[in-house]
């Protein structure tokens, strides 16, 4: 599994669809999960849910510095 594909993919999924993102924000775990279509343990989609929210933590700082640079 790659898992940097999977992590884009879940992105995606929060930014398209607003009850995934509702599920993902109530239970990171079990929203993954049904993205990917297999029940593994919860530590190892611990590792994706932590990479998702990086990615999205990533984004929103790439947004806000946008932001500033066209102030300038």
């Amino acid at each position: 599994m790659d898992i940097k594909a999977k992590i884009e993919e879940i992105v995606a999924k929060l930014k398209a669809d607003k009850t995934f993102a509702a599920k993902f924000k109530s239970d990171p775990i079990k929203a993954v999960e049904s993205v990917l279509g297999v029940d593994l343990p919860d530590d190892k989609i611990k590792t994706l849910v932590d990479g998702v929210k990086a990615k999205l933590a990533a984004g929103k700082a790439d947004d806000v510095i946008g932001s500033i640079k066209k102030l300038f």
